[in-house]
């Protein structure tokens, strides 16, 4: 068994999609990223780490680091978090932390720690969900998709919301999401009161998010009446729909359930310090 790092995203997808389109719910983050990346549709300064894990010749396991995030894991096995911890260290001896399944996250966490120094600390739960049977759900209003003059609107809410998640970028970000047409509104009384985006779909599966609605205008059932309008299109056009939720959030998580969506894995992030 042996781990490889390329920074190639057009090599890493040639070589790993196979094996990670077998589920590309359960490997949705690293597959859109990977994919984005590789069509020239994302650049950055830095570049990307991207690990494959090989044994005999065959991938069975996959990581990324992409420009000021943290190493992610998504579905990797434990028992190789710690040969991709050692592969990082060869590339990004200083790191923030580590996200991914559980055991394989704390495994790799683990190893840095012994090797670099310091503690790793959880910070933060999530799930990802996939959809069974639709449910659709009813708010006052109306979804429509994102109109050209509300790029500040949208690029705001996203600051309010995701300021960590989208790094500073957010009139770009909103500009894509028009270009693309994967922004939707829910609009109420003629004003636009939640959003929710969806990604691209990578080999039939398309992400839900993300989904904010400002805090004056929360509770009325706007983003779950609009996440289950936007899972309807994304179903129309012939893919699979899945979304993370917060885990220490569990509203959402209840709205989510009600539209139909179900669990398919817990991840966890831990920091280094």
């Amino acid at each position: 068994m042996d781990v490889r790092v390329t920074s190639d995203a057009a090599a890493f997808e040639e070589t790993v999609f196979p094996f990670l389109q077998q589920d590309p719910v359960l490997h949705t983050i690293i597959m859109s990223n990977v994919h984005a990346q590789a069509s020239g549709g994302r650049t950055a300064d830095e570049p990307s780490y991207f690990a494959s894990v090989h044994d005999g010749g065959k991938v069975v396991g996959a990581a990324m680091r992409t420009p000021g995030r943290n190493v992610y894991l998504g579905a990797l096995p434990a028992e190789f978090a710690e040969p991709v911890a050692d592969a990082y260290l060869d590339v990004l001896p200083e790191l923030a932390g580590v996200a991914g399944d559980r055991p394989a996250a704390l495994r790799f966490a683990d190893r840095w720690c012994v090797r670099r120094g310091g503690t790793a600390t959880e910070t933060k739960g999530t799930r990802l969900h996939k959809l069974g049977t639709l449910t659709p759900l009813a708010a006052e209003g109306s979804p429509r998709l994102m109109k050209a003059d509300e790029v500040d609107l949208v690029a705001s809410w996203a600051k309010a919301g995701f300021a960590e998640e989208l790094g500073g970028d957010y009139l770009d970000w909103a500009k894509d999401h028009l270009a693309h047409g994967t922004m939707w509104i829910w609009e109420a009384d003629g004003q636009p009161v939640s959003m929710v985006g969806y990604h691209l779909p990578v080999y039939g599966a398309c992400r839900v998010g993300p989904v904010y609605t400002p805090p004056e205008r929360r509770r009325h059932g706007y983003a779950g009446a609009l996440t289950s309008h936007v899972t309807a299109e994304i179903l129309a056009q012939g893919n699979q729909a899945c979304l993370y939720t917060d885990l220490a959030n569990p509203t959402s998580n209840k709205i989510y359930h009600q539209a139909g969506y179900r669990p398919v894995a817990d991840f966890v992030e831990y920091f280094f310090s």
